[in-house]
C-alpha cells in the first residue's frame, strides 16, 4: 500500500473506535455545536489579510517530527497576529501527531476560520469537527468516490460547515459539487509525497469560478505566493515552512511582510507596462 492507502485504512479503524467512545449524542452537546461558523471563503477574500492559511502540524509521514512540542496557543495566536487569514489544524494522531484538542485549543484563543485538517471518510467526522470548534473541513478527492464526496459535502453544509475540496489532478475536479466553498490544489502527490508547485499553475484555469482557490503544500518562497496570486489563487496553505522554525508565528510574520513587498514590486512593474 502507498502512504495514502495506509492512512485511509487506519482512519477507518480509528473512526469505528471513536464512534463507540464518543457517541453522536455526546458530540452534539458541545458548546461549539450551535455556534455559527466563521467563513473561510470570506476571510480568504478579505483585502486586509494575506490569504495565508497557516497550519499547525507537529509531524508528517514524509518528514517525521517537525515541531513535536509546539504550543497550540502560542503558535496560533502568533499566526493571526502575523496577518494570516485562517488557521489549519492537523487532528490526525497516527501520522501527523495531532489531536482534536489541538483544534479546540486554537478555537479558544482565536476568532478566525479554522480548518480541520484530517482525512474525512465518514459523516461522523463532520459531526466531530463541528463539536471541536471547526469552521471548515477538508474533503480529499483522492480519498473519496464521487458519490461519497457529494454525500459528505451535503452533510457538512447541513451542519453549517464550509468545505475545502482538495484535488491533485484535473480528473479529480469531476467530483466537484455546488456545496464546495473552496478548492485546494495540493502540490504534493499523496501517493508519493513528492511536491511540485507547477501543479497549481497547471490547474488554475480549470478550477470552478465561484469557489475560493487555494494552493496547498510546498510553499516556502514569498515570490511563489505573489506568482500564484497573480495567476488567480486567493489562498495559500503553509505549514511546514513555518512549523520547522523555533517561533512559527514570527516566521509567518516575516513571510507575510516579504510577500507584501514582492507583490508591491510586481504591481509596480505591471503598472509601468
Amino acid at each position: 500500500m502507498n502512504i495514502l492507502d495506509k492512512i485511509v485504512a487506519h482512519k477507518k479503524q480509528e473512526v469505528a473506535q471513536r464512534k463507540e467512545r464518543y457517541p453522536v449524542k455526546l458530540l452534539e452537546q458541545s458548546i461549539y455545536f450551535e455556534t455559527p461558523v466563521v467563513s473561510l471563503k470570506q476571510y480568504l477574500r478579505r483585502p486586509d489579510k494575506s490569504g495565508i492559511i497557516a497550519e499547525f502540524k507537529r509531524r508528517s509521514p514524509s518528514k517525521g517530527d517537525i515541531n513535536p512540542y509546539a504550543s497550540v496557543e502560542r503558535v496560533s495566536i502568533g499566526y493571526m497576529q502575523a496577518g494570516a487569514s485562517a488557521l489549519s489544524v492537523l487532528t490526525d494522531g497516527e501520522f501527523f501527531g495531532g489531536k482534536n484538542a489541538d483544534l479546540t485549543e486554537a478555537r479558544k484563543f482565536n476568532f478566525c476560520p479554522i480548518l480541520r485538517k484530517d482525512f474525512v471518510i465518514d459523516e461522523y467526522q463532520l459531526i466531530e469537527a463541528k463539536s471541536i470548534g471547526a469552521d471548515a473541513v477538508l474533503l480529499i478527492a483522492e480519498c473519496l468516490e464521487a458519490g461519497q464526496l457529494a454525500a459528505l459535502a451535503k452533510q457538512a453544509k447541513a451542519l453549517g460547515l464550509e468545505i475545502l475540496m482538495e484535488v491533485h489532478s484535473a480528473g479529480q475536479l469531476s467530483k466537484y459539487v455546488p456545496e464546495i466553498d473552496a478548492v485546494g490544489v495540493n502540490n504534493r502527490d499523496l501517493t508519493t509525497f513528492n511536491v511540485d508547485i507547477a501543479t497549481s499553475l497547471e490547474l488554475i484555469g480549470q478550477l470552478p469560478e465561484d469557489v475560493a482557490r487555494v494552493s496547498e503544500s510546498g510553499i516556502s518562497d514569498p515570490q511563489v505566493v505573489a506568482e500564484l496570486r497573480h495567476a488567480g489563487y486567493e489562498g495559500f496553505l503553509i505549514g511546514e515552512h513555518f512549523m520547522k522554525q523555533a517561533e512559527p508565528g514570527k516566521a509567518c510574520q516575516e513571510f507575510v511582510k516579504q510577500v507584501r513587498h514582492v507583490e508591491a514590486l510586481l504591481d509596480g512593474a505591471i503598472a509601468k507596462n
